[in-house]
């Protein structure tokens, strides 16, 4: 009888684990907690199906480091990325190597659910190793929202998919960060973005590549 998937959480902040195995397990999900990267690869977790739930910034080794390792040896485990605010560049980063979404803390806990169960059903489909699939089609409606954002809002959503921070973002554009925070916003707005990680999602599904500058 194949084993049950698992939700594996891997966070060298024993509240912070201890509160996720609270939350996941009265949403009846099975959790396993680890304290640091070497401890989940050393287990048996990532031969397991499930979703791996992992803080992007550790002591040792980070998140993006083992998302590397899982990916080097043809770990079909779905990840997402823990993040704190300063962590969204690294989260961004993530993302573009193949995790699935990232949540930034404090957890929006409905989010935070939904995207684990995103996550967990598509276990069934990645148990076994198989080719890579062509590209998803971009949403119809993606596209629109990107055709009416202007030359610099442009930018400026490149420099968000790149994980600059709106200083790092208003120093390349000759912008003042402000300027950048008032564009942001505009983005988010047509795009149709509740949150950055959507918003970053669209961007990468549509092909989305920062400007070299």
């Amino acid at each position: 009888m194949p084993a049950e998937p698992e939700v594996f959480v891997v966070d060298d902040d024993e509240a912070v684990r201890d509160s996720l195995s609270m939350l996941l397990e009265s949403a009846g999900l099975s959790v396993r907690t680890f304290g640091s990267a070497p401890e989940f690869l050393d287990s048996d977790a990532p031969s397991r199906s499930g979703c791996l739930l992992i803080d992007v910034r550790m002591p040792g080794m980070d998140g993006i480091e083992v998302q590397e390792r899982l990916r080097a040896t043809g770990c079909p485990l779905p990840v997402i990325v823990m993040t704190g605010h300063a962590d969204v560049p690294l989260a961004v980063r993530a993302m573009k190597a193949g995790a699935i979404d990232f949540v930034e803390k404090p957890f929006d806990e409905d989010a935070l659910l939904s995207t684990i169960r995103t996550a967990m059903s598509r276990t069934e489909a990645v148990k076994t190793p198989a080719p890579a699939a062509p590209p998803a089609a971009v949403a119809p409606e993606v596209l629109e929202r990107l055709a009416i954002l202007t030359p610099r809002e442009r930018e400026v959503l490149e420099g968000l998919v790149a994980g600059h921070p709106n200083k790092v973002i208003a120093y390349q554009l000759s912008i003042s960060p402000r300027t950048v925070e008032i564009h942001r916003a505009r983005v988010m707005e047509k795009m149709q973005a509740d949150s950055l990680p959507k918003l970053v999602r669209m961007a990468i599904s549509a092909g989305i590549t920062p400007a070299e500058r």
